[in-house]
């Protein structure tokens, strides 16, 4: 199975390399419009491969994916604390329930703590 995933690997790794060298020219990117940028006075630009730019689009959008998905089970984390914090405090008032029964039937704690543990097989 390693072999498959190194394999995976290199046939992405010379994919990339191919559309990296079959897309070295160079491309001006524009903030703005040209007539938005002559009417704001501002307007910039950067030169770079093409190849920069298509690699850089697809990492943006894995970043914003990932980011919306996170967003998106904020409900279901938040709910599965919550779950988590009831079970310990359940688990905290059966125990002080065991306790006080074995109170108050006159019972030493040790004794009934080994009864409960022997008592569930």
């Amino acid at each position: 199975m390693r072999y498959v995933k190194y394999l995976f690997l290199a046939l992405l790794a010379i994919c990339l390399l191919t559309i990296a060298f079959a897309n070295r020219n160079i491309v001006t990117l524009t903030l703005l419009p040209a007539d938005m940028g002559a009417f704001s006075g501002f307007n910039a630009s950067i030169s770079l491969p093409l190849y920069v730019v298509i690699f850089g689009g697809i990492g943006a959008g894995l970043l914003i994916g990932f980011f919306w998905e996170w967003l998106r089970e904020t409900k279901h984390r938040n709910e599965a604390a919550r779950q988590r914090t009831e079970a310990r405090r359940l688990k905290r008032e059966v125990e002080v329930m065991k306790s006080q029964k074995a109170m108050d039937d006159g019972k030493d704690e040790i004794l009934a703590l080994l009864e409960d543990g022997s008592g569930a097989r």
